[in-house]
């Protein structure tokens, strides 16, 4: 198993753009990262290759997350901005090497029909895979927590899998949010022995505080454990709010021998 630090939610002490060297410093070989519409792809680019990391995932444009957006692929006045950031994402994933891009469903529009929206985020993923499919990149499609982000198109992992089904791209697969599907459904274990042919990434944060593993409810080490079991092969993200006063300080549970390579679950601290 192998963990990558994201650094849209991690190192929030410094400005976006420093904290790929801040994870690189914390022993990490990998992160991830949100898309940030007010950065220059280039920027990201130099920042991400002066720290000597590699990136295993980053989303398409889902617009200003922090002002409460959710995705652009569902809403038919901002589907035009979703298929204008698609190959300016796909060139910086080529340039990274990055593998995989995931995108987000976007709310549920008061009005429209649910079905046509999904309809409208269908035909839009298709799009995206269609020209990351040349680029060689894998698209993945995530289930969404309601209670802390608004009336999000697919919150279960049920209702994503439909989705990536529906897609019919063999480079569609599933973001798997573990945090988000044990507020959302629970049952951790026996979704990911169902649906683990569809998971080609993995995100954790305990429940209900979206902190750091170990600090709530869900049992980490059997729920890490299982997933080892059944060979996963990719990426656990840590997309996660640290309790403690310092992002470096939140990493207890993680040796910092192990942020860099293979883990095996037996040698975390949780």
């Amino acid at each position: 198993m192998r963990f990558c630090a994201n650094v849209s939610i991690l190192f929030k002490e410094v400005p976006f753009l420093e904290r790929f060297g801040r994870a690189a410093e914390a022993g990490f070989g990998a992160v991830e990262f949100w898309w940030h519409p007010e950065e220059d792809p280039g920027g990201v680019e130099r920042a991400v290759k002066n720290a000597g990391l590699r990136v295993v995932l980053f989303n398409f444009d889902a617009g200003a997350l922090p002002a409460g957006d959710r995705g652009l692929v569902s809403d038919p006045a901002r589907e035009g901005r979703f298929r204008a950031n698609v190959p300016v994402a796909l060139d910086l994933a080529r340039s990274l090497g990055c593998p995989r891009l995931n995108v987000l469903a976007g709310h549920e529009i008061p009005g429209m029909d649910r079905a046509e929206q999904l309809s409208l985020a269908r035909e839009n993923v298709r799009f995206a895979a269609d020209r990351a499919r040349e680029a060689g990149v894998g698209v993945l499609v995530e289930a969404v927590n309601t209670i802390e982000n608004g009336p999000y198109l697919l919150y279960t992992t049920p209702q994503a899998v439909e989705f990536v089904r529906s897609v019919e791209r063999e480079n569609v697969g599933i973001q798997h949010d573990l945090y988000h599907m044990q507020r959302m459904e629970g049952d951790l274990v026996a979704t990911l022995r169902t649906h683990i042919g569809l998971i080609r990434h993995v995100q954790v944060a305990d429940s209900p505080g979206r902190g750091e593993p170990g600090t709530g409810e869900v049992r980490y080490p059997y729920v890490l454990g299982v997933l080892e079991e059944l060979g996963y092969e990719g990426y656990v993200g840590l997309e996660y709010n640290p309790t403690t006063g310092t992002t470096g300080e939140s990493f207890g549970w993680l040796p910092r021998e192990l942020r860099g390579g293979e883990v095996s679950v037996g040698d975390l601290r949780l």
